[in-house]
């Protein structure tokens, strides 16, 4: 199938979507919003490249203990069918924060690097300005990897991939979380094998890099940035958030977004941590990074604060071959799980991740659920917690969750999700279906596209995951009736701008530039 996308651009500025959005509730009949002390904390926990069978409460068989994110589960809910807009770090994350698909973006497949532009657009609202316009405080503690503008000495800013030593590091920074609807910001640009190896806060880097270092990737570092300490510093800070809100007397609940950088690479678990599974360096960080959402949750719980906050814990998209899966498999735990591929592919290990809700009180302690859900569904979640609908230019693939947090009742028989690979093929889920439009993995599993030949292998896959959740067994050839529904299906989402009711919206025209794809 050829997909054909109608490409336009469109200029709202935030307060116009802001003010289209009380419009919108207005003559939807809305009552006004809940007092802002009745309405709960979120703390959103973002693992990077954490596999859906790296967690035992997912997994029994995973090898790598993970006692806090199994507590946390013990006292919340699971959901069993929980995916990443993407199978990759970039994409993943726009969706969160926009409740949008980033394939109707400019960036199409890969993901941005460390000095990539910004990718969320400026007319485009995100999760923390809806909160922040209702009275949240708000902060985001971590890996951004959505772009900023790193200016250049002499004049104008970095683009994707710039003389890493003309960016002038002394100067401010534009377009960046902050200007996003975060109050207040501390991490790193991108993936933590990603220079400029330095931290940032707010809109400027805390130090000048003046030594070149190397993860991976060899780039401009500040002389005291060390990977190993970047885990223990986002922990650390986010407690700090927590005890300094807990301080504050303004009455403010608080959306805390703590995109994690682990356990993606560098794998480098601290000293305390290393050799602590009996399986590998990656188990190790697995651990750690496990150690330190309980540190978040433990903090919460001391504050007083989890009765009225939703936490909730995932991962940015599969586990990642760096992990080393032949290793791994060999000692007896497989990162996937029951499922195929990684991080990358278009096949479940690609884009199924654990995800983990708890708010006492509201979430049923040692609840499932498997409903179909994507990480793009925080955004008419918290639309649905502050009682404001949004407007019909935001939040256009997003679903609240709210029903299945809370155990009411829904009907979720026509729920549609699109899985996106890191070469941008597409697949659409659909109840027990699968679609997926390539031969291939689509990413880096075999068949991998341009490594191992797919030509004799059918343009489409088809899978009934009831029933075949490893992807084995293609029937698209079996029930053309199936592949044909779901292409029309896909085409009309791609083509509306849109997976939700409403109005149909634009689609930016791709940048060729734009993505890395290793």
């Amino acid at each position: 199938m050829t997909m054909s996308f109608k490409f336009q651009r469109i200029a709202r500025p935030l307060h116009v979507l802001l003010v289209g959005a009380l419009t919108w509730a207005a003559a939807c009949g809305t009552a006004p919003s809940t007092a802002a002390g009745s309405r709960p904390n979120i703390v959103y926990i973002l693992a990077d490249d954490l596999g859906w069978g790296d967690v035992r409460c997912f997994n029994p068989g995973s090898r790598i203990p993970t006692p806090q994110m199994d507590r946390i589960a013990a006292e919340g809910l699971r959901f069993t069918d929980a995916h990443s807009g993407s199978a990759v770090c970039t994409p993943t994350r726009y969706g969160i924060l926009t409740g949008r698909y980033c394939f109707r973006s400019r960036l199409k497949s890969g993901v941005l690097g460390g000095y990539s532009r910004r990718l969320i657009e400026r007319d485009r609202l995100t999760v923390a300005e809806l909160l922040r316009s209702e009275g949240y405080a708000t902060a985001c503690f971590g890996k951004w990897h959505l772009g900023m503008d790193f200016p250049l000495k002499g004049g104008g800013f970095a683009r994707d991939y710039p003389d890493q030593w003309r960016v002038d590091y002394s100067a401010p920074i534009a377009n960046g979380p902050t200007q996003l609807g975060f109050e207040r910001y501390f991490g790193i640009s991108a993936s933590l094998d990603m220079p400029p190896y330095v931290f940032l806060h707010d809109n400027r880097a805390t130090a000048v890099p003046t030594v070149e270092k190397q993860w991976i990737r060899k780039g401009p570092a500040a002389e005291s940035f060390e990977a190993e300490d970047v885990l223990p510093t986002l922990t650390r800070t986010a407690v700090e958030y927590l005890e300094d809100r807990k301080k504050q007397r303004d009455g403010k609940p608080f959306f805390l977004y703590l995109p994690l950088a682990s356990p993606h690479t560098p794998i480098l678990p601290t000293p305390e941590w290393k050799g602590k599974s009996g399986l590998s360096p990656y188990a190790d960080f697995v651990m750690q990074t496990d150690a330190a959402v309980g540190r978040i949750a433990d903090a919460l719980d001391r504050l007083g604060q989890s009765s009225n906050t939703l936490l909730i814990v995932t991962s940015d998209n599969g586990c990642s071959p760096a992990a080393g899966f032949d290793e791994l498999v060999a000692k007896g735990h497989r990162p996937s799980g029951p499922y195929r591929g990684h991080k990358a592919d278009i096949f479940e290990g690609g884009h199924r991740i654990p995800f983990i809700a708890r708010w006492p009180g509201h979430i049923r302690a040692g609840a499932r659920t498997d409903r179909l859900t994507c990480l793009t569904d925080l955004m008419a979640t918290v639309s649905e917690l502050l009682g404001r609908p949004l407007p019909p230019q935001a939040g256009e693939d997003s679903v609240s969750m709210l029903p299945a947090l809370t155990g009411r009742a829904h009907d979720e028989s026509d729920r549609r999700v699109i899985h996106h690979s890191i070469n941008g093929s597409f697949a659409l889920r659909k109840g027990r279906w699968k679609l997926a439009l390539c031969p291939g993995s689509g990413g880096w599993s075999a068949p991998r596209p341009g490594r191992d030949s797919v030509a004799a292998l059918p343009p489409v896959q088809l899978f009934d995951l009831a029933v075949d959740p490893g992807e084995k067994h293609n029937l698209q050839a079996e029930r053309p009736d199936v592949v044909a529904a779901l292409k029309a299906e896909l085409e009309d989402i791609v083509q509306k701008g849109r997976s939700t009711p409403g109005p149909a919206q634009p689609t930016a025209s791709p940048d060729p530039k734009a993505g890395m794809t290793d």
